[in-house]
């Protein structure tokens, strides 16, 4: 529901031209999910946005029909069904390969193509809790923890969308490309990215275990998050030797303690608990005051309400400004990366049910009137 039309997202903030199949009637399952506003499903403005929403019955034959001109239509065909359901609708790898030979398919599955669970269901918490990250986060004497967004679902459409771009470059320096079958399973881009659990355990029979804020295998003298004097949360992390030092002097501590990294290290309990302690005697703005005359990398702990004002944020245009004919204006995130020389943008927010149904099917496919009119009565469209 959400890795596959994240990756869609990613490339359409970019300006690609993108069209998000959903079934009639119900629509994409993520309209009904988190909160509303006057009816209107607010995460759905964020995930459906830059992209043409059409309605397809793939349950019908000529539902299919048509999703095979799509297929022949596309440069890059991204699907997220269960490997055996995609077999017998005729839109796996062979078909989509065999309908359009230099097509880049991207399939997200819960456990890969070619798995013994291939045609098991798969969400992105499972996919967290199977690439380690889940028994990595949280405290040693406290369970494992998940985040409070998708995680695995979001860092699998990143990964996702990185792929189809390595493919499209190939693509377009290759005279006999020969298409490409991108299979992604939800648990492999954390799996990838927590580099070096695999390594520990080969090489020194290691099982990397929860270490609260600190990093599992490669820890630093300083970071921690810590409460100030007004209830407000810091992030504070130092782990070079001069910005520890630099810790070191602002607590009033003996820098020549905390000369090497070896020392540093040791003097890790201390550090940690004389930074408790002066956050709690100030206010987050004291607080934050002194890191920044200390040169000390730390942070206030941001929520939502303090995303939308700070300047920061503002400065690297980070939030735009998108009208909506539900809510009126709405903002969320920009593109982001930013590209300088060629910007992307968000041009609108998640359609409404079928919206582009005229213009992706007349217009760029090239059904004719009767062809729509029959699809569109029988409830195929």
């Amino acid at each position: 529901m959400v890795a596959g039309p994240l990756a869609g997202a990613m490339l359409a903030d970019q300006g690609a031209d993108v069209v998000h199949v959903e079934p009639p009637g119900s629509g994409d399952a993520a309209r009904s999910m988190g909160p509303t506003k006057d009816g209107a499903p607010l995460w759905f403005k964020v995930a459906g946005r830059n992209k043409r929403s059409v309605t397809l019955d793939l349950h019908d034959e000529d539902g299919r029909a048509v999703a095979r001109r799509l297929v022949a239509w596309a440069d890059v065909v991204i699907v997220t069904l269960r490997a055996g359901r995609l077999r017998e609708w005729g839109l796996d790898w062979e078909a989509v390969h065999r309908i359009n030979p230099r097509a880049i398919m991207l399939q997200i599955s819960g456990y890969g193509a070619d798995s013994s669970l291939a045609d098991a269901p798969g969400f992105g918490k499972m996919g967290e809790a199977r690439s380690g990250v889940v028994h990595l986060t949280g405290f040693p004497d406290g369970p494992p923890v998940h985040t409070g967004f998708s995680h695995g679902d979001a860092v699998t459409g990143l990964m996702g969308a990185y792929a189809v771009l390595a493919a499209l470059y190939r693509r377009g320096r290759t005279a006999d490309f020969d298409g490409e079958w991108i299979d992604l399973a939800l648990f492999e881009p954390l799996f990838r990215l927590v580099e070096w659990q695999v390594i520990l355990h080969d090489q020194l029979g290691r099982v990397p275990e929860r270490s609260g804020n600190q990093l599992a295998v490669a820890p630093a003298a300083v970071i921690n998050t810590y409460q100030s004097a007004d209830g407000q949360w810091i992030t504070v992390t130092s782990a070079t030797v001069r910005s520890v030092r630099n810790v070191a002097r602002l607590l009033g501590l003996p820098e020549e303690d905390f000369a090497t990294t070896e020392r540093q290290l040791a003097g890790r309990a201390l550090l940690d608990e004389r930074l408790r302690a002066w956050v709690a005697g100030r206010t987050v703005e004291e607080c934050l005051a002194g890191f920044a005359a200390a040169e000390v990398v730390a942070s206030r702990v941001y929520t939502a309400a303090d995303i939308a004002e700070d300047p920061v944020y503002r400065e690297r245009g980070d939030i735009v400004t998108v009208p909506d004919p539900d809510l009126g204006d709405v903002r969320m995130q920009a593109a982001i990366p930013h590209f300088r020389q060629r910007p992307g943008r968000v041009w609108r927010t998640g359609p409404a049910l079928g919206a582009d149904n005229d213009v992706v099917y007349r217009e760029w496919l090239g059904l004719d009137e009767e062809e729509l009119r029959d699809l569109s009565e029988r409830g195929v469209i």
